[in-house]
């Protein structure tokens, strides 16, 4: 597995963040809110031409064309308008589609989370998606998603 990070050396040591555990090119046709997603929201597009920001420059028009097919944005004249909260609508469709087949595999209810909501529950594993990484929580007959924090 590719993981996107970047870092920061200190006197303290070397401070990592994780961008993505997905590699660019894997980024460019998913269903879920990825790191290229965020950069097309909030509007950072790298400034250097060249090494991994001109990978980068080259993913982000393949991400905005992949939107487009789908429908999340739409261009209109020179432009490409994102409709709507893309980073949470993709991020629902992804725990979605994950929560069918975790269910079709256990047997169990998907019990999706809202926002800020206290959850409880076995955990069972790990899942590494677009979106970012799930805890797996099992409660009874249900299971819920809750993204992972460090």
């Amino acid at each position: 597995m590719v993981t996107m990070v970047t870092g920061t050396v200190s006197s303290y040591g070397v401070s990592v963040q994780v961008l993505s555990y997905w590699p660019l090119e894997k980024q460019i046709t998913a269903i879920g809110a990825t790191w290229l997603d965020q950069q097309l929201v909030s509007g950072m597009a790298p400034e250097s031409q060249s090494g991994f920001s001109n990978e980068v420059r080259k993913a982000l028009r393949q991400r905005l064309a992949f939107l487009v097919d789908e429908g999340f944005a739409e261009r209109v004249e020179s432009r490409v308008v994102i409709k709507g909260n893309l980073l949470a609508t993709l991020r629902d469709r992804e725990l979605q589609a994950i929560a069918k087949k975790i269910t079709e595999e256990t047997h169990l209810n998907y019990q999706p989370i809202r926002d800020g909501q206290r959850v409880s529950g076995i955990y069972r594993r790990s899942i590494v998606l677009a979106s970012g990484r799930f805890a797996m929580l099992q409660e009874g007959a249900e299971f819920s998603l809750v993204p992972w924090r460090l």
